[in-house]
């Protein structure tokens, strides 16, 4: 059966990165085209300020099926949603996202693809982080508030490697706020708190290949305290 695959990912300040993981990503569209089924790589450029958009843009030619964007910055969060619903819009059976910062592996994609019949969603789980103890802090504090909050055990709430059905989706996100900064948070703990049937794989997560992380633990406190409150609004969308 020919299948619809969007992968996506959010961009900002990536000039470093961008032309190595378009690369890198490229070729899964490619094989996925060439078997039959319809892939596309569509990779949102959230307000950067530097050339990201500009080398997305000139690689078009060498790369047919990667689709760029262009968008005022909103975050990550938000760009995350903005792209989801890109997708569903234009006819997404499925949708895979990761990012576009080079810490994830295309070739442990196929597991996710291979097995897309059996599952509502794959996640994958980081359980030997690249990127710094403060970023394994989060992921840990994230699973602790998703349980306050949702009531709901998540092994890796915010992972930015998963495969979703499209029609499994879009009921999570009308129930998220659209300027949500944990998107993929809130995405995973509802799909676990609605019992959909999601397969978790281990996967590699390389720091990131160039440039500089935008998120500093003081704007995670900031997004976090957001978070809360938003949190808050989902609980009361889902009752």
């Amino acid at each position: 059966m020919k299948d619809t695959l969007y992968i996506v990912m959010p961009a900002y300040n990536e000039e470093a990165n961008i032309e190595q993981v378009i690369a890198q990503w490229h070729p899964v569209c490619e094989k996925i085209n060439a078997e039959g089924s319809e892939a596309h790589l569509v990779i949102a450029n959230d307000g950067s300020k530097d050339k990201t958009f500009a080398i997305m843009q000139g690689l078009q030619s060498k790369y047919p099926y990667l689709k760029p964007l262009d968008k005022q910055n909103s975050g990550h969060g938000a760009t995350v949603m903005y792209l989801y619903k890109y997708a569903l819009n234009n006819g997404a059976d499925y949708i895979f996202q990761t990012d576009s910062d080079g810490q994830t592996l295309p070739e442990e994609f196929w597991q996710m693809w291979e097995n897309r019949d059996k599952f509502d969603f794959q996640i994958g789980t980081r359980g030997s982080r690249q990127d710094g103890a403060s970023r394994v802090f989060v992921t840990k504090t994230l699973r602790l508030v998703v349980w306050l909050m949702f009531h709901v055990w998540v092994k890796d709430a915010n992972t930015p490697f998963r495969l979703m059905r499209a029609d499994r989706l879009q009921p999570i996100l009308a129930v998220i706020p659209e300027d949500y900064n944990l998107t993929n948070v809130a995405v995973s703990a509802i799909a676990v708190r609605w019992h959909y049937n999601i397969g978790w794989y281990p996967i590699t997560f390389r720091p990131r290949q160039g440039g500089v992380n935008s998120i500093n633990m003081r704007r995670i406190f900031k997004i976090g305290l957001k978070a809360l409150t938003d949190f808050r609004t989902i609980n009361k969308n889902l009752r």
